[in-house]
């Protein structure tokens, strides 16, 4: 099963919690979760560069809480929060009239160990035309200096523009995708490339968040 499905799906709600925080009667339920699907296009639109790493969105009443993670928090604030403030009139233009936005933007600790951020420079490169394998052992580099116990990645695609699309697997350390305690961090996407799009898929493994717990005690 481990092998089969999203890994942090599986591992919900364990060791992971979600990243949609709200509840709703029957009658708005279908409203909410069109306006959720439409922020996040929005952010994706929106913060493309920006290094993000993960998205919540929390609501409560008519107020409606979003905390953005990233590892260029700057960019997305811009001088003086002219580009946040910017960015919280986009949303409120989604949402229905007399709800509240609040934005909050925090900065990643760590951003080679956050799949999504390690995800988005690969398809920079591949997109800037970098061979594919000089794209992933960069990647796998920055994830190994970041502290990771493992490390997959897999492309599939007409590579490097030849004419049978192939898939390339990159892996090391562990991956214990079976594991429930193991923190593992994925991310796919995809590179649009001039020979057709690229599929790119990311595993970190950062340890088990049980040991984490114990160490934290201890100390």
């Amino acid at each position: 099963m481990g092998q089969k499905i999203n890994p942090k799906i599986l591992r919900i709600p364990t060791t992971r919690d979600w990243e949609e925080k709200w509840f709703a009667k029957k009658q708005s339920f279908r409203q909410f979760l069109r306006e959720d699907i439409q922020i996040r296009k929005l952010l994706t639109k929106k913060l493309k560069g920006a290094s993000v790493d993960k998205t919540i969105i929390e609501r409560s009443g008519n107020a409606i809480k979003i905390f953005i993670s990233t590892a260029k928090p700057g960019v997305i604030i811009g001088r003086g929060g002219v580009d946040a403030e910017k960015l919280k009139k986009d949303i409120q233009q989604i949402l229905l009239p007399g709800q509240v936005v609040d934005l909050n933007i925090s900065e990643v600790p760590s951003p080679f160990l956050s799949a999504q951020i390690v995800l988005e420079a690969i398809v920079a490169d591949l997109e800037k035309r970098v061979s594919y394998r000089r794209a992933m052992k960069r990647a796998m580099d920055q994830v190994k200096k970041g502290g990771a116990g493992g490390v997959k990645i897999k492309l599939s695609g007409r590579l490097d523009g030849v004419e049978i699309a192939r898939r390339e697997t990159l892996t090391w350390g562990k991956m214990p995708l079976h594991t429930i305690r193991a923190d593992i961090d994925y991310s796919r996407g995809a590179a649009h490339t001039m020979y057709g799009a690229v599929g790119v898929k990311v595993w970190i493994y950062r340890g088990e968040i049980f040991n984490k717990i114990k160490k934290e005690v201890k100390k």
